[in-house]
């Protein structure tokens, strides 16, 4: 029985995904990390338990009708909980920011400086005062009509459209369109339509040619297919849409950034003649506070704004909203993030800036006594931006409140109060509670993979750096912070780029450099590369394959998983469909998909979870009553190969699917090389929906890494061991190093001073964020970056060779 003032949250009988009843006491009021390797059960711990019992009860406490407006997480699996307080979670967030999210929106910062202007702002002499909403360009009252509050206006041209008009709409002249069936559907309705699509197209009429690309009809016609042997294809209704309307169509709403680049390719861009650029309607841009206009007041970097603002000062309700504005920004800046400006867009912003921008928001909301949940808080921060975070830290535990922190940095977990390390190791081997208590109690348990990181006995020793076998030189990058930089990369070798959150780091590589790998034919014609954001380049010759590796997502609805975005689904469909009882059947391998008709459970269509419709309490979703979550019908798990069918099969971790398919050449290449990236624990069926960032990375570095390799690869990754226990970051990197090994060249953009400190050569950008950064302060050996007097890392990269 524990009293009503037990200090302690007490959990019992924990069995949420891979837990194994666990048992475990966190004192409160304390900052307590959660380790663990990848997929040892700390974040089922943490977030899967713990926060989603405090969000249970909390909703328990509200009106049912109110509930059918928030999203549940449902009970976990558990057997009791006690001494919970209100639970607030800080969960990453993965998905890409739209274009009209920016630091102010954020924050919330930009509702503030509105609100100013709407009720302190200096108004023309006879002008109406303004909602707060007219001065938002993501308003239909606010936003400029010219521009749609976007700043910019983007137009394309016949030139753009049709690069070479000596080709006729059969051989591909309007290359803005799109490839494969949707072309091919353009070119037959304008052909049904009457025009000459195997003529070239210059010799077409100028009027013909200019509503082929411009107009805005969308007319409708009857196709009658070319008939192809062996293929049955009726007649059907195509709708034309023309190039211009495709283009702009797909950059405005397309959520492919491929398609979105490709769209880009076709248009020009610049400010908006109406608005200038600053988005917004005139009436809006008329008034003004301290002198000058919400969009100019926007544009400051946050410290300049601040200054402005307690310089104008104002009484009544101005003195108060200054007031506020200034207690915000002051949060972002003790961040570090006194650089930015309102009005930059969020997707041009890091992921370690996003992280703190939202951090800054919890901590202004001033709550005391609740439990803050985060999810890997230091995940893409500098070691130095990791210390302003640790304050932040600091600072919520003082406030009165329990911070539990599920985190793989070393840094984090030595000034913790409290420690609870999970494993051993992942999945099925992981799941038990191996210490719980002070961090240096974490130094007697011999079972745990934290512990040797935690407390090293030395530094690794130096290794020996590879000799460059070429060089990869960038001439005056110019794009977002970065201005007038030349860039060498060092061909054969290990490079690590690292700075300061928002230093460039991303953009040089992520951005410049595979712009011009990518796009180096049009480059060399192109002499001040407006694209790319480079003027010259030398060396792209040498690099015969770029394959670039970043966190976004391998899918964004659950019936992408692992086994089909590697090619293992194929394989395993193949071998079920190969099975006596399947030939007699006639089952093919398209039975054995749980995406089609025919082999799935048509109740929940292959999902293996129907929606339930509650009168007065929100949806929720249960095991489909007929599969059981299985997702096939009983018919296709009547087949069964070695024993076991289909749903068993994807239900296998990658680790027991490897002896399973030993024998089986096509999928032991694919699943070996999951295990050599350490995913090991991963479910074969696991839905992509379900996996974080670090773990999608892996997932397409072993898809790259079982391709025969061809020529010369240059590899680029960014901040590859983000999300990952330093054991699996030990994993990954003999994986990469391998690659050099055979003879490709390996970049990546990294923070983990560990990686740093094993790398062949270092580009470190800085020395701070935004403005501030941008310039290449010191490039070389590790142990010379080490030693640069200007950056800010070299200091965290000393301490991580053991140097003095």
């Amino acid at each position: 029985m524990t009293s009503p003032h037990d200090p302690y949250v007490r959990v019992r009988g924990a069995r949420e995904h891979n837990l194994r009843n666990a048992d475990v006491d966190i004192p409160r009021d304390t900052l307590t990390v959660f380790t663990g390797v990848s997929g040892s059960g700390k974040s089922s711990l943490a977030f899967g338990t713990i926060y989603a019992e405090a969000q249970r009860r909390y909703f328990e406490s509200v009106a049912p009708y109110a509930r059918r407006l928030i999203h549940q997480v449902g009970a976990p699996a558990v057997g009791e909980v006690t001494g919970l307080p209100p639970a607030v979670s800080l969960e990453q967030r993965r998905s890409a920011p739209g274009a009209r999210s920016s630091v102010g929106t954020v924050t919330t910062l930009s509702n503030s400086l509105r609100m100013l202007f709407s009720r302190a702002g200096d108004y023309p002499e006879g002008a109406e005062r303004l909602d707060s909403d007219a001065f938002s360009p993501n308003t239909a009252v606010g936003a400029c009509p010219r521009c749609h509050g976007l700043g910019r206006v983007h137009r394309t041209s016949e030139d753009l459209l049709v690069p070479d008009p000596g080709l006729s709409i059969r051989e591909g002249a309007i290359a803005a369109w799109p490839g494969a069936w949707q072309g091919k559907n353009l070119r037959d309705v304008l052909d049904a339509l009457g025009y000459d699509v195997d003529r070239p197209w210059r010799e077409l009429e100028p009027a013909d040619r200019d509503w082929i690309l411009f107009t805005d009809e969308q007319p409708v016609v009857t196709v009658h297919p070319v008939r192809e042997a062996g293929r049955i294809q009726r007649p059907y209704q195509g709708t034309y849409m023309s190039a211009r309307r495709y283009v702009m169509h797909t950059f405005a709403d397309s959520r492919s950034a491929t398609l979105r680049a490709k769209a880009e390719r076709f248009l020009t861009s610049k400010p908006c003649p109406v608005c200038g650029g600053s988005r917004l309607r005139p009436e809006a841009m008329a008034v003004t506070f301290a002198g000058r206009t919400i969009a100019q007041l926007a544009g400051l970097a946050l410290t300049e704004l601040a200054e402005v603002l307690t310089a104008a000062g104002g009484e009544g309700t101005a003195r108060v909203l200054t007031a506020d504005l200034l207690a915000r920004i002051a949060t972002v800046t003790e961040l570090g993030l006194g650089y930015l400006s309102l009005d930059r867009t969020a997707p041009t912003l890091s992921s370690g800036e996003l992280q703190r921008l939202r951090l800054a928001t919890q901590l202004r909301a001033g709550l005391f006594g609740v439990v803050y949940v985060l999810d890997e808080p230091s995940a893409g921060l500098h070691p130095a931006d990791t210390e302003a975070l640790l304050a932040v830290l600091g600072r919520l535990k003082e406030s009165g409140n329990t911070v539990f922190v599920v985190e793989h940095q070393m840094d984090v977990v030595r000034r913790a109060d409290w420690l609870v390390d999970v494993g051993p190791l992942a999945g099925e081997h992981g799941g038990r509670v191996l210490h719980s208590g002070p961090p240096a109690g974490l130094a007697e348990v011999a079972d745990s993979a934290t512990r040797r990181f935690l407390f090293p006995d030395a530094p690794p020793p130096p290794r020996e750096v590879r000799a460059p076998s070429g060089w990869l030189r960038l001439y005056g990058v110019e794009r977002h912070n970065v201005h007038g930089v030349d860039a060498a990369f060092p061909l054969g070798v290990f490079t690590a780029v690292t700075g300061v959150s928002g230093s460039g780091k991303s953009t040089l590589v992520g951005q410049v450099l595979a712009g011009a790998l990518a796009d180096r034919r049009s480059a060399a014609e192109d002499q001040e590369g407006p694209v790319t954001g480079y003027a010259r380049a030398d060396g792209l010759e040498a690099v015969d394959r770029l394959v670039q590796v970043d966190q976004r997502p391998i899918g964004r609805t659950p019936r992408s998983n692992l086994a089909t975005y590697t090619g293992l689904f194929d394989v395993v469909r193949k071998l079920f469909a190969a099975t006596p009882l399947a030939g007699e059947r006639g089952y093919r391998a398209g039975r054995f998909s749980f995406n089609v008709t025919g082999g799935r459970c048509e109740t929940c269509q292959g999902e293996g979870f129907v929606s339930v419709e509650l009168l007065f309490l929100p949806s929720t979703y249960a095991p489909c009553p007929d599969c059981h979550g299985a997702r096939y019908n009983p018919e296709t798990l009547e087949v069964t190969w070695r024993g076991l069918n289909i749903a068993q099969v994807l239900d296998l971790t990658v680790e027991s699917a490897a002896g399973f398919f030993a024998d089986t050449p096509a999928a032991a290449r694919s699943l070996n090389t999951l295990l050599d990236v350490g995913l090991g624990y991963l479910r074969l069926g696991q839905p992509a929906t379900e996996l974080s960032g670090g773990e999608a990375q892996r997932i397409k570095l072993a898809a790259e890494l079982q391709r025969a390799r061809r020529g010369h690869t240059l590899y680029l990754l960014d901040e590859p061991t983000t999300g990952l226990h330093p054991a699996d970051v030990e994993v990954l990197m003999r994986q990469l190093h391998g690659l050099v090994e055979a003879g490709s060249t390996v970049v990546v953009v990294e923070h983990d001073m560990a990686v740093v400190a094993g790398a062949d050569w270092v580009i470190d950008l800085g020395p701070g964020g935004g403005d501030r950064g941008g310039r290449i302060v010191a490039a070389g050996a590790p142990v010379e970056v080490a030693r640069a007097a200007e950056s800010r890392t070299a200091g965290y990269l000393r301490a991580a060779m053991g140097l003095t």
